[in-house]
């Protein structure tokens, strides 16, 4: 479904971003509703930040963050000129998950499958995106805010960070956020926290594989950029193929995953830039990238 999407979106050239260093995403590339968008997107150099963007909410995902949320990261998602897309947050809450009062019975069961589906799909697009995401986490990430950070392919946080699944204390079991929480961490490192809802620290979460590392909150920036340049050095092509062959092979039997793994590393070889890196690297001269 997500590939569906992707392709739906096309491949248009990013010609604005040379207006701005730091230019917003094009105003049309979303719909909108009667008020102000609950994310903001600017790209530069190759690099998008999605900033989930109402703090006065505790950046809920509520149905509209959802699908700004869905919008930016599909937008030319295709195009060469994106390399690493960074989600952060303003305010000290990373996200406290679903909107509760988009989940009481004035709305609608059908409603409410929506909110699901939607956040479902957005947490799958982040793992099928062509390039990799990094959650940039400065504070507090609760039921889907911390599963929003479980399904990036990188997360960095700073030491005040916590992350919890307390959906138990209210009623709500966390079932969701589970999903992706139960693929990152051990299985009894998550159903202590689903089963509580009692928060981990940062140092915790790198302990158990929910977070790639931990800094100082006044390096966390620096930190997250320093990773993301680093990709955005990188093949696109290469990075891209990469990432789809780390996840395809995951849930499959050591000998599948081998199969599919060596078909792929084939598959690497015969790219422009597989060759292009294997005679840089032999005549100890800097690659030159298709993209």
């Amino acid at each position: 479904m997500a590939a569906l999407g992707l392709r739906a979106f096309g491949t248009k050239g990013l010609g604005w971003l040379r207006r701005n260093p730091w230019a917003p995403l094009s105003a049309g590339f979303c719909s909108r509703g009667p008020g102000p968008r609950p994310t903001s997107a600017r790209q530069r150099e190759g690099i998008r930040n999605i900033v989930l963007s109402d703090p006065k909410k505790r950046n809920a995902l509520s149905l509209a963050m959802l699908k700004s949320l869905q919008s930016d990261l599909l937008h030319e998602a295709e195009s060469k000129d994106l390399k690493v897309i960074i989600i952060s947050a303003e305010g000290p809450v990373f996200s406290s998950g679903h909107d509760l009062k988009e989940l009481t019975d004035e709305q609608s069961p059908d409603y409410h499958a929506e909110v699901f589906q939607t956040c479902s799909e957005v947490m799958m697009l982040i793992q099928n995106h062509p390039v990799p995401v990094i959650a940039m986490v400065n504070g507090l990430a609760t039921a889907a805010g911390c599963q929003l950070v479980a399904s990036c392919d990188i997360a960095v946080a700073s030491d005040k960070s916590s992350f919890a699944t307390p959906g138990v204390n209210i009623g709500l079991f966390c079932s969701t956020p589970a999903v992706a929480l139960g693929r990152t961490v051990p299985r009894k490192v998550a159903l202590e926290m689903l089963f509580t809802g009692e928060p981990i620290s940062a140092q915790e979460a790198l302990l158990h594989g929910l977070l790639s590392k931990v800094v100082p909150e006044e390096q966390l920036e620096e930190e997250t950029m320093r990773i993301a340049k680093k990709i955005a050095s990188l093949s696109r092509p290469v990075v891209s193929l990469g990432k789809a062959t780390f996840y395809k092979q995951l849930p499959q039997d050591l000998r599948t995953a081998y199969y599919l793994t060596s078909q792929t590393m084939v598959d690497n070889v015969a790219l422009r830039d597989g060759q292009e890196g294997i005679k840089a690297f032999i005549q100890k001269r800097k690659p030159i990238w298709s993209q």
